[in-house]
C-alpha cells in the first residue's frame, strides 16, 4: 500500500507567510493556490499537503479592509472637497463605486495574509501541524522519510 503521508513543509518567518497568504499562495510553501474561489480557502495546498480547513479568519479580514478603504477614501473625500470644485452628482456617483472596487479587490489577500499570519503563529490547528514539523513527523503523526522504522512495518 503506497504512503500517502507527506511530509510538513520547514517552519516560515510571520512576514513570508503573509506574503505568500497575500498573494494567495500557500504560506508554508508559496507554490499552490491558497484560494479555490473568491474567499473559499482550499482545504489542503496541492503541493506540500499543508491543511487549511482548521482556519479561522472570521471577522479580521472585512475590518482590516474597512479600516484601510475608510481612510483611504475619507481622505481622497477630503481633499477633492477642500481643494477642487467637484459637483455633487460627481461624487455621489464615483466614491461609493471606487470604495465598492476597493473593498472587492482588498477582502480576498487581506484573507490571504490572516490565513498566513495563522498559519506562522500556529494558531487554531496549525498549532497542532507546527508540533509535529518541530518533531520531524507527518501529517499523520508518523515519523519522517528518514526514520527506518517506517520501512519495517513495509516489509
Amino acid at each position: 500500500m503506497p504512503d500517502l503521508a507527506m511530509p510538513l513543509p520547514q517552519a516560515v518567518s510571520r512576514y513570508t507567510a503573509m506574503k505568500r497568504g497575500f498573494f494567495g499562495r500557500c504560506p508554508a510553501c508559496g507554490e499552490s493556490r491558497l484560494f479555490g474561489r473568491y474567499l473559499k480557502v482550499n482545504d489542503t495546498c496541492a503541493c506540500c499537503g499543508t491543511e487549511f480547513h482548521h482556519h479561522r479568519a472570521d471577522d479580521m479580514p472585512p475590518y482590516i479592509v474597512m479600516f484601510i478603504v475608510g481612510h483611504v477614501i475619507g481622505y481622497c473625500i477630503l481633499m477633492s472637497e477642500t481643494r477642487f470644485e467637484v459637483p455633487l452628482a460627481v461624487q455621489v456617483t464615483v466614491w461609493p463605486i471606487l470604495t465598492l472596487a476597493l473593498c472587492l479587490a482588498l477582502l480576498q489577500p487581506v484573507k490571504g495574509a490572516v490565513v498566513g499570519l495563522q498559519f506562522a503563529l500556529g494558531m487554531h490547528g496549525f498549532g497542532r501541524a507546527k508540533a509535529l514539523a518541530e518533531k520531524g513527523l507527518t501529517t499523520d503523526g508518523r515519523a519522517g522519510e528518514n526514520d527506518e522504522s517506517r520501512d519495517v512495518g513495509a516489509r
